[in-house]
């Protein structure tokens, strides 16, 4: 059954609601339908399709039906619940926000609604401009000229985005507006008090400009009520990092108090683009404090993190314990202070705002505070140096003990921060050790599988008593992933200690190792595309989490496809953290004698020169990614036209665009193209011969999940021709670091 929804008297003028509608010739005689599924189209005078919509589902009667809010619906004739619509044009806006229509993200459905500009007056395809509520962080207001942030307003803090234009700050008379942000949801929406006599709408232009229009019913026409940006600092990031912008200031930009420009005689010239620095450098691993910044528009939350519950006290001692905290201020100020909002990098788009900006406080060094208690403040740097003093000296008569007593037991029962398990519950959980529980063998000893008495299922590594490898293992990972929590790491439920019983209690991963799958014939057809396009990403994050966002910045040095465990759902969790360093502060890397990981994924500085760092492990990464999309191990590979070894293939495919000939031909079916060609070039981009030509894992995760166009790869490490005789009696096929790694003790830090 059809209806035809609507045939006017006068021309039809087609407002787009989304998906995109082709422009047509209004002359032309056009029909609106609704089809017996409920799906809505627009026909020409041949009954030929030109837009529709799409559904999930079906209804016995449906109906397109606009509401008063200028809401397009399709649905059952006799449901008018807004839960069961098939299909709403509040989901799909184009460049205009009406009332009542939620701006932001489902995270259930994973279905986001943003504003996408004109391409210009006249032509209503989608331009280059987008406006949206970004979750990333804390959530704020964004909009972009493709991938390019132009302006910003947030975060929410309660009563009104910080740094709106002046009528966006406080309820208005004709509108007002509501911020939801829960696990199901998060949406920005404004509705008017007085539907009958106020019309307002939000646009976004086709030059990238906001404007609120208001309609004027004694003239006729429509006035705007505000515009954004408002003036020049509206500008993303004008100032740089640690710039403040100031309108009424000349110039407009300046630094921070404390702060200074980071490059003075590029700032006289009025290039503020690099920013600011701090006047007296921080070490946030010593002592420090926070400096109280007021009646400012708070910074980019694209890092940040918070908490709903805590104080601001609690907040100040969350960031001071944490290094890669910078700075922290309340979340919600509509009833006093409370709940927390973390920042973890430089401080980016700030300006002044002396009457309706917030306060933030700020990590700095001890001597930038101005306080009456500097004479108690001198005593307790003193006494803090002795302490120091006192605490080098007997670190110093431990170190020596410990190399004459290097052959007693160690014993780490009073340093582990993990929960201790009994002898006797993992001896019963693992059926006595039973050699049916043992799912595999390391460089440490075995791992056994097991079952907890409340039904929980654990891997157990069990140190071999041989083993001091292991044990310089054991205690490197207990250091370590304790500190850690990312999903995509394995988790570290506990351990065991009992005599010379040390062992380490893990998560169980059902579905074993990555290797496992997608170096097996059988196993790699279980991978379509999608899932492993999905692991891919999962690493991405995971190893971003160790560089960046853990507590430690962590180098895992020992990234490969055997330490890739996979849960029940087949999400990736990296594991084995024996080889893991630490660096400290802004540190990326550092040097070593002895070289430890796997031969085929470590990278040319790290195995020639001992160097290694977090693009190490961007390394490490990118031959996992390129093992991942060809099934094919980088170690051991064999071409029936070369010697090269995995990474020289993909390259000499690169370069002869045939990227696509790398994929596993069991990626056929579900083979997305472009991911698949993007997925090789991040990684080849990540095993480029020099360091400093590799991206970081932000930029590697930004590449992943974003469109924007990739930088040419250059030539890989280990681009050279070899000997595939001389490499098989060398024992290249081997794929286990198990016997292909030289542990060092870890150098106390």
């Amino acid at each position: 059954m059809e209806k035809l929804l609507f045939h006017p008297a006068e021309p039809l003028s087609w407002d787009s609601s989304a998906p995109a509608v082709p422009q047509i010739d209004i002359l032309g005689y056009v029909q609106l339908k609704v089809n017996a599924p409920g799906i809505l189209a627009l026909l020409n005078e041949k009954n030929e399709s030109i837009w529709s919509t799409n559904t999930s589902r079906s209804v016995q009667n449906p109906v397109a039906v606009l509401l008063d809010s200028g809401n397009l619906v399709v649905k059952d004739a006799n449901d008018n619940n807004p839960e069961d619509f098939l299909w709403q044009s509040f989901h799909y806006p184009t460049d205009t926000h009406l009332p009542d229509m939620k701006l932001g993200k489902n995270f259930k459905t994973g279905h986001e609604v943003y504003l996408s500009a004109w391409k210009n007056d006249n032509d209503p395809a989608p331009g280059e401009f987008t406006r949206n509520l970004d979750p990333t962080g804390y959530p704020q207001v964004l909009t972009k000229s493709g991938a390019n942030v132009l302006n910003r307003i947030g975060p929410w803090n309660g009563l009104r985005w910080s740094g709106a234009p002046i009528p966006l700050l406080t309820q208005s008379r004709l509108y007002t507006f509501q911020f939801i942000f829960n696990k199901d949801e998060l949406y920005y929406i404004f509705s008017l008090i007085n539907n009958s006599s106020v019309l307002s709408r939000i646009v976004l232009g086709s030059n990238g400009d906001i404007q609120r229009f208001m309609w004027v019913d004694q003239t006729k026409r429509w006035n705007v009520h505000y515009r954004l940006p408002a003036d020049t600092c509206d500008t993303y990031s004008l100032c740089g990092v640690y710039g403040s912008c100031d309108i009424d200031s000349e110039p407009i930009c300046g630094c921070l108090e404390k702060f200074v420009p980071k490059y003075p005689q590029q700032w006289e010239k009025g290039d503020w683009t690099e920013g600011c620095v701090r006047r007296t450098p921080l070490d946030c691993n010593k002592e420090h404090v926070f400096l109280r910044y007021s009646g400012i528009k708070l910074p980019d939350t694209n890092h940040s993190r918070y908490n709903k519950t805590m104080t601001l006290e609690e907040c100040r001692q969350v960031c001071s314990g944490d290094c890669s905290c910078t700075a922290y201020s309340s979340l919600d100020i509509s009833n006093g202070d409370k709940g927390c909002l973390l920042w973890y990098g430089e401080l980016i788009d700030i300006r002044k705002l002396p009457e309706r900006g917030q306060d933030i406080f700020i990590k700095m060094d001890p001597s930038e505070q101005e306080s009456e208690a500097g004479s108690t403040r001198k005593k307790a740097k003193i006494l803090a140096v002795i302490f120091s003093l006192l605490m080098a000296i007997i670190l110093l008569i431990l170190i020596l003990l410990w190399y004459k007593r290097k052959k007693k037991k160690l014993e780490l029962r009073e340093d582990i921060e993990l929960p201790l398990f009994p002898f006797s519950t993992i001896t019963r959980a693992t059926n006595n050790f039973s050699f049916n529980n043992k799912i595999g063998e390391g460089g440490f000893g075995p791992v056994y599988k097991g079952v907890l008495e409340e039904g929980q299922e654990i891997a157990v590594k069990r140190l071999s008593r041989t083993s001091m490898q292991g044990l310089d293992e054991y205690k490197n990972e207990v250091i370590y992933i304790a500190k850690l929590q990312h999903r995509n790491l394995v988790r570290l439920l506990g351990c065991c200690i009992q005599g010379e019983e040390k062992m380490l209690i893990y998560e169980y991963m059902p579905n074993k190792s990555l290797d496992s799958y997608i170096f097996d014939k059988t196993k790699s057809k279980l991978l379509d595309w999608p899932k492993r396009f999905d692991i891919i990403n999962g690493i991405a994050r995971g190893l971003l989490y160790l560089h960046q966002d853990s507590r430690l910045r962590i180098i895992h040095r020992d990234l490969k496809a055997s330490n890739i465990l996979l849960d029940t759902d087949m999400n990736p969790k990296i594991s084995d953290f024996g080889m893991a360093r630490s660096v400290a502060g802004n540190e990326m890397g550092a040097q070593t004698r002895n070289v430890v990981g796997t031969h085929g994924y470590m990278s040319p500085e790290y195995a020639i020169d001992g160097i290694f760092s977090v693009k190490s492990d961007v390394f490490s990464f990118g031959v996992l990614v390129l093992e991942i999309v060809s099934g094919k191990r980088n170690r051991g590979f064999v071409h029936q036209d070369h010697n090269l070894n995995l990474l020289g293939h993909a390259w000499k495919l690169y370069k002869e665009d045939r990227s696509l000939g790398l994929a596993d031909e069991h990626q056929a079916d579900s083979c997305n193209i472009s991911q698949v060609l993007r997925s090789i070039q991040v990684g080849l981009l990540c095993v480029q011969q020099h360091p400093d030509d590799r991206p970081s894992m932000f930029s590697v995760v930004q590449m992943l999940t974003n469109e924007s166009p990739l930088p040419k790869a250059k030539e890989p490490g280990y681009f050279t021709e070899r000997n595939l005789f001389d490499e098989a009696k060398s024992g290249s096929q081997t794929s286990s670091s198990k016997n292909e790694i030289t542990i060092t003790l870890l150098d106390p830090r």
